[in-house]
């Protein structure tokens, strides 16, 4: 029943917006950070937990160990879009959806075809120096004959383009984000509890009557939505298209 008023909702707009989290990406064999199987819930062997080593602080002091972690956790580049990308990427060639918000740094949404991908905590194809602001691709920092790569003009540390703890969004992003949620006829929020902020308080800028939530697990904002279906995202996704 669920389905089929998803269905029916998404037939009769073409102003949707979709905003999503780890869970979408889980489903690609990419874990999150909070389930019994995510990142944080695996032991590193290393006397941090994952948080501590994704912070700007233990980068700027542990530059070596920050980026044995980051190319051993952070980065799937074997991953493959799964059905929930290459069906919002159908919805947006078809005119319905305006934008995809997005938590996640994997790049599968762009793999999958989306044009319009705001990445609110950036993304691990991009990499810049921190001196000199040259930018470099993924593949520079996985080839790099150092732990800790450095730029080929300066020398300088190139860092992975994402949003460490303690760092601020991207205020650019994140405008751009809010404007797209504030003028959306319907919101898509996927995979994602609805926790963690800033992120999460997005949902709050929805002015319309037809916030759609798709999570396997409850969120504090179940009780707000028109519709609530606790689903794999993929599975939700695939049965539309």
């Amino acid at each position: 029943m669920s389905i089929e008023r998803f269905k029916s909702i998404i037939e009769n707009s073409d102003n949707i917006v979709f905003f999503g989290g780890a869970g979408v990406s889980t489903e690609s064999s990419i874990p999150d950070f909070r389930s019994e199987t995510g990142l944080f819930k695996t032991s590193t062997n290393r006397s941090y937990p994952p948080e501590v080593m994704l912070s700007h602080s233990f980068f700027m002091k542990h530059p070596e160990d920050f980026f044995r972690f980051h190319k051993e956790k952070m980065i799937h580049k074997d991953a493959k879009p799964n059905p929930a990308h290459h069906a919002l990427a159908k919805l947006e060639k078809l005119g319905k959806l305006k934008a995809v918000i997005t938590q996640n740094i994997d790049g599968l949404h762009q793999a999958a075809g989306s044009k319009n991908v705001l990445e609110l905590h950036g993304s691990v194809h991009r990499n810049y120096c921190m001196k000199c602001k040259k930018r470099f691709d993924l593949d520079y920092i996985l080839n790099s004959p150092d732990i800790v790569p450095r730029c080929d003009a300066c020398g300088g540390i190139v860092r992975p383009d994402v949003v460490l703890y303690e760092e601020g969004l991207d205020s650019h992003v994140l405008s751009k984000a809010v404007d797209y949620i504030e003028n959306a006829d319907v919101l898509i929020v996927g995979g994602t509890s609805l926790v963690v902020y800033p992120a999460a308080g997005l949902v709050n800028h929805y002015r319309g009557n037809k916030l759609i939530l798709i999570n396997k697990s409850t969120t504090p904002y179940d009780r707000y939505a028109s519709l609530v279906i606790s689903d794999s995202i993929g599975k939700v996704f695939s049965s539309i298209l």
